[in-house]
């Protein structure tokens, strides 16, 4: 079943032209959402009413906040199954992920219901006789927030729920080709309760989420997408002093030393580099092996690539599901492409795929023989695409995982504790794992990277009162 989206602000279901089609990537000759377009009357529209629900929703009891979260959390968890559907649908993760993905967005509300409740501050001795000093966090004001497609609950959910948790308001702009997913949350926030202006959720194109950066009423900007848009979101941001938090992917590295656990080694390759059809700002794209393990693990991480079901993602035999849409699709077998040009060994995988239905799906590919600088190991391919450098030792390891522009999450499969701990404390990025895949992550915990992967204070977890609030200091005599 197609459904017409509308643009919701202030309380309201905004009706507007559709010209924009959202497919599903399994079938493509399936039409999920028909999606308004919108400019710049749209984006003034949705700050204002953002801005003019602030006031009251800032001063609102923390138990009002934690009911709203709560129950929206609650209502997501129960509509699991058939969110998860239409998320699988519409972005190509099997159904089993999609259902997940839907299951930690429910989880992430309930967990904001909470720290709604748990906002502190000190109360500190001043050098001055007679002289008390108190600090508490209180809101900023309205939070613009541009989310990408390949978690398209999810990371709506862990940037609008800390949003609202604080007392802020909300102009969301979600990603283009996964509306439908987006505009379910928006519906269950307005269903259970949020006053008129407090969530608000407009569609468009990209030139919609510059609006947004640009405009004077909205006062801090959260993006999750790419390097190149990410460096342009903060500029603007900046260039008003207007607060801004950017994640901009990865170029992860997972090492796997000469005595690692060979089983889990490969097994942890497999979930972080081809899951979610590579489709994660975490995934694993880089596998650095050293010298005595590097054969075995290579043919063993082949067979189990070339055993991957690549289908449809709804039906339950799938492992992979499809790219999101036809650009993501070829820019995997474009980087293929690259990486067997430059002089990598195309192991296994990597063909065009023809299923019962029209879709865009990626055989899943595994590249050996590849050098660090190589465009395959320094750019983001975001498929199912992994390439192997080989190294001598741990050292030299270390120093390739280290290098790029990116540092989001980082791993090593290994049963040294030696060197697990050298690596938790040299590796330059936000997150490591040991002996676990790079992609999956915890929503209580913080989320973000080092160097070109992020920039300004971590998402999720306890660390989200740093960007969606802001101190205040107060002094007086007695």
């Amino acid at each position: 079943m197609t459904q017409t989206l509308h643009h919701f602000i202030g309380g309201e279901r905004v009706v507007a032209d559709t010209p924009v089609e959202s497919r599903n990537p399994s079938d493509t000759n399936e039409v999920v959402a028909r999606v308004p377009n919108g400019g710049e009357e749209v984006v003034n529209a949705a700050v204002d009413a953002a801005r003019a629900a602030f006031p009251a929703w800032s001063q609102a009891s923390p138990e009002v906040r934690f009911d709203l979260l709560d129950k929206v959390g609650d209502t997501i968890l129960r509509r699991a199954k058939e969110l998860g559907e239409l998320l699988s649908r519409e972005e190509g993760k099997t159904l089993p992920e999609g259902v997940g993905e839907v299951g930690r967005a429910g989880r992430i509300f309930k967990y904001f219901a909470g720290e709604a409740l748990r906002r502190h501050g000190q109360n500190l001795d001043s050098t001055r006789p007679g002289v008390e000093i108190q600090t508490y966090r209180e809101a900023v004001g309205v939070y613009g927030l541009i989310t990408p497609w390949n978690f398209p609950i999810a990371i709506p959910a862990w940037k609008s729920a800390p949003a609202l948790a604080f007392g802020n308001t909300v102009v969301i702009k979600p990603a283009g080709p996964t509306p439908a997913t987006a505009a379910a949350l928006a519906e269950i926030i307005y269903e259970c309760g949020a006053p008129k202006g407090v969530f608000n959720m407009i569609f468009g194109s990209g030139g919609m989420g510059g609006k947004l950066v640009d405009h004077p009423g909205v006062d801090a900007i959260s993006f999750t997408g790419s390097q190149l848009v990410g460096r342009k979101v903060g500029q603007a941001a900046m260039a008003r002093q207007a607060r801004v938090q950017l994640e901009m992917g990865g170029k992860n590295p997972l090492i796997i030393l000469d005595d690692a656990d060979l089983e889990r080694a490969v097994a942890i390759a497999l979930d972080g580099s081809y899951f979610a059809t590579g489709q994660r700002c975490t995934a694993s794209s880089r596998l650095i092996v050293t010298d005595a393990i590097h054969d075995r693990f290579v043919a063993a991480l082949a067979e189990k690539v070339a055993a991957l079901r690549v289908g449809n993602a709804l039906d339950p035999n799938t492992q992979i599901g499809p790219a999101v849409n036809q650009e993501q699709m070829e820019q995997s077998y474009n980087y293929i492409d690259i990486a067997t040009g430059d002089g990598g060994r195309l192991v296994t995988g990597g063909g065009r795929l023809k299923l019962d239905t029209p879709g865009w799906y990626v055989q899943p590919a595994l590249i050996a023989d590849t050098h660090r600088d190589q465009r395959i190991n320094t750019e983001e391919v975001f498929g199912p695409v992994a390439s192997t450098i080989r190294v001598k030792d741990y050292d030299e390891a270390l120093e390739v995982a280290n290098s790029g522009e990116f540092g989001l999450s980082a791993g090593i499969a290994t049963t040294s504790l030696k060197y697990a701990r050298h690596f938790q404390r040299h590796m330059r990025a936000g997150m490591t794992m040991v002996n676990l895949a790079t992609a999956g992550v915890d929503y209580h915990v913080p989320f973000g990277g080092s160097k070109g992967s992020s920039y300004g204070a971590r998402e999720q977890g306890f660390a989200a009162v740093e960007f969606y609030t802001q101190t205040k200091t107060s002094y007086s005599w007695s």
